[in-house]
């Protein structure tokens, strides 16, 4: 979605925010592209080890979720598709749509909000986003960072695959206030898929 989304969109990129980074798979596009500046953000232990034997120490790696409020939050885990679908919201519709998935651990994470780490944002312009369906409170978290933001790549859901999952209106709706327009969905996943979203100057 990054190399289409920069051919299609023209997308200028200065620097990414990758939340919900898992093990860094698209560390190696935005090196291609000459991304500069990044920044990783993924909660699970285990996923986070992997994730900085995948991407080098110069740049920015967090153990932390991203939320609305600073706390310590339980996240249900999976382990059968590499803890991605792991999510801080309860499993709902994605157990029958997925049966293979087990949500059969839980583990304790810290949750910070967005607007409250520490970096240069006029150096990062892109945010993407893959949550499980938390992502609206991110960005409720995160409406300073917006600011500098001009492009937003993020997971879309259709369908309460977790309970309270973020629907695309919902999204869409936050999102056009800081000036953000979905300009196209792909409905990969039937029910979840992926939203590009500009943001209109």
């Amino acid at each position: 979605m990054i190399r289409y989304s920069v051919n299609k969109y023209n997308f200028n990129i200065k620097g990414v925010i990758h939340i919900g980074a898992h093990y860094g798979q698209e560390n190696n596009i935005y090196e291609d592209l000459g991304v500069e500046n990044r920044m990783f953000f993924e909660p699970l232990k285990s996923n986070f080890k992997v994730l900085k034997e995948n991407v080098s120490d110069k740049y920015t790696l967090i153990n932390k979720a991203l939320g609305n409020e600073e706390k310590s939050i339980s996240m249900f885990v999976e382990r059968e598709n590499e803890g991605q679908s792991s999510s801080i919201l309860k499993p709902k519709r994605v157990v029958t749509q997925y049966p293979w998935i087990k949500f059969e651990e839980e583990e304790i994470v810290e949750m910070t909000t967005l607007d409250r780490v520490n970096f240069n944002r006029e150096k990062f312009n892109l945010i993407n986003i893959d949550t499980q369906g938390y992502e609206l409170e991110v960005f409720k978290g995160a409406k300073e960072t917006l600011k500098s933001i001009d492009y937003i790549i993020s997971e879309i859901n259709r369908d309460e695959l977790y309970e309270g999952c973020t629907q695309v209106n919902e999204l869409e709706d936050f999102l056009y206030t800081y000036n953000f327009k979905l300009v196209e969905t792909n409905w990969g996943g039937r029910s979840w898929g992926d939203g590009i979203f500009v943001k209109i100057k």
